[in-house]
């Protein structure tokens, strides 16, 4: 006999992680191979329910407070920070699912505009949010596509699925490599008490919803058509040895760094497998040196964290995380001289800049989980 369905809290709170990548910058929505994790910092969502169909939600960090009716249909069209839970409850409504009403308020720290995945942190809160109140759950997988689903068509970010595979599908103590393609997910043991990952908040605030994420991607594609491929994953050694002299300069810069950081990922899971730490700085300097040069999507102060880390005793490697144009960077150091290092770049990073930046290490993280309350 089936086990009766555990009741639904009447309050409750959600938390999801938010991620940083590893390596594998760029790759994801071409078909590529990502090495995220989650990590120990995200954002909250204490959840009450309502005897009504509507839905508030309200930010401790943001003004004002937005009301959905989850009687009625909802479209894309809000420009604020709403458009990401707006467009989660918008794919349940799609799947069918009948949502009760509920208030939530959203606290976070992480830094919005830092890289780490606030928008697919908060999408997947709010995802955990709604199948907890229909005592019922998607699997970690469809709920990231779901998560995704809502980014494309109300944020308008037409990213690949690593943010959200990262926050939905996070395994404590392990990076995930992620197949872009496939979806097929390996948990990487990423935990070691010789070595620490340092997170370093440039304080520059970075935006996809620009145009220039976009333009990557509709550049990337071009390629890959050019060289007769459905994705830059497609495309082999021989193919493009023979073809990359024919594209267009933007096009080849951008289509070698998709074909290097892939090559870049998997040799860094081997160098996580041999705890070959110099192996795996090297290819997160590399990695660096490409999305700067090729892709062009870093910025004057993330090239200087990673010039101020790559100097310092005790780092290994250092490189930009996330979209770029800003956001956070990230160095793998010895534990030992972890306190010292993160000291060191914070004096010189304000002496450069006049920014005092944030920064703090970070173990790998689980996936979301919900306590009551």
């Amino acid at each position: 006999m089936k086990p009766p369905a555990p009741p639904i809290p009447a309050r409750f709170t959600v938390h999801a992680p938010g991620r940083v990548n590893l390596i594998g910058e760029h790759t994801d929505y071409n078909a590529g191979f990502v090495l995220p994790m989650a990590i120990e910092r995200g954002v909250s969502i204490a959840i009450t329910r309502r005897a009504d169909d509507a839905c508030t939600f309200r930010s401790a960090s943001e003004p004002g407070v937005a009301t959905f009716d989850l009687g009625a249909p909802l479209t894309p069209g809000r420009t604020d920070w709403t458009r990401y839970p707006a467009g989660v409850i918008a794919g349940y409504r799609r799947l069918g699912w009948s949502i009760p009403g509920f208030d939530a308020a959203v606290t976070a720290d992480l830094p919005a505009g830092g890289g780490l995945s606030s928008s697919a942190a908060l999408e997947v809160a709010t995802a955990t949010a709604v199948e907890t109140l229909c005592g019922r759950s998607l699997k970690p997988l469809e709920r990231a596509l779901l998560c995704q689903r809502a980014e494309h068509e109300f944020a308008g970010v037409p990213c690949g699925i690593m943010d959200q595979c990262a926050v939905a599908c996070g395994r404590a103590g392990h990076a995930l490599l992620i197949d872009c393609r496939s979806h097929e997910i390996r948990a990487v043991p990423f935990g070691d008490g010789d070595v620490s990952l340092l997170v370093v908040n440039s304080g520059v605030r970075h935006s996809l919803d620009d145009g220039e994420y976009a333009r990557r991607r509709a550049e990337c594609e071009s390629a890959a058509a050019r060289l007769g491929c459905r994705s830059l994953r497609d495309v082999t050694p021989e193919g493009w040895a023979a073809c990359r002299d024919a594209l267009p300069d933007r096009e080849r810069r951008r289509a070698r760094h998709v074909l290097t950081e892939n090559e870049r990922t998997l040799a860094f899971v081997t160098a996580l497998g041999r705890r070959d730490w110099p192996a795996a700085g090297r290819l997160m300097r590399d990695s660096h040196a490409s999305l700067r040069d090729d892709y062009e999507v870093s910025c004057r102060e993330l090239d200087l964290l990673y010039e101020l880390a790559s100097d310092m005793p005790g780092v290994f490697g250092c490189r930009m995380t996330g979209g770029g144009f800003g956001g956070c960077a990230i160095a793998l150091v010895s534990s030992a001289a972890a306190d010292a290092t993160a000291e060191a770049i914070r004096r010189g990073y304000r002496d450069a800049t006049g920014i005092d930046a944030v920064m703090f290490t970070t173990a790998a993280a689980a996936g979301p989980r919900i306590e009551t309350r």
